[in-house]
């Protein structure tokens, strides 16, 4: 029996791409650049489509864990649209393991924040670099601040878990649904 690994393990520099983790507001950036975004998006849109495991890899994304950046199709806009649509909620994970740093303690919040206001250019890795911690922290604590920022919390009922068709029918809704 052959195994087939999905596109993001095939080719993981594409879904590691910066610009998919962070997308640009159209209005932040150039024609040229918005195009490049667009493109990229495209092809990695492409692959997940075709992906055997699709299905279950939305359905992990959307009902049991926040993931950052793009898959299954979906941008992290996309996963929360989604959400909102079936009425759940999932924790972002506080754990305060994970992998190793090289920092010498926990990133505050506010220095992430603040980093961020003072270098807005900065990728997440070059941030994550000046404050001695992994991108994924960096990319968290954003999430974070843009979620709090949010106007008006989303009243949530406690329902069983979508099935996999539920959550199937609301990626369908979505535009990046009919997109590539």
């Amino acid at each position: 029996m052959k195994t087939t690994l999905p596109p993001c393990a095939l080719a993981p520099e594409m879904y590691q791409d910066e610009v998919l983790y962070s997308p640009p507001s159209r209005r932040d950036v150039t024609a040229e650049e918005w195009r490049a975004y667009q493109a990229k998006k495209a092809a990695a849109h492409r692959r997940c489509a075709g992906c055997e495991v699709f299905a279950e890899c939305l359905h992990r994304a959307v009902v049991e864990v926040d993931v950052a950046g793009f898959l299954a199709c979906t941008s992290e806009t996309d996963r929360r649209r989604m959400r909102r649509d079936l009425g759940i909620e999932v924790e972002l994970d506080q754990s305060p393991y994970g992998t190793a740093r090289v920092g010498g303690g926990p990133v505050d919040h506010d220095a992430v924040v603040a980093a961020r206001r003072a270098y807005p250019e900065d990728t997440n890795k070059q941030l994550a670099d000046r404050l001695g911690c992994s991108a994924s922290t960096i990319k968290r604590h954003l999430r974070q601040e843009r979620e709090r920022a949010q106007e008006a919390p989303v009243v949530v009922e406690e329902r069983p878990e979508p099935t996999v068709t539920e959550v199937l029918d609301a990626f369908d809704r979505l535009d990046c649904a009919r997109s590539a």
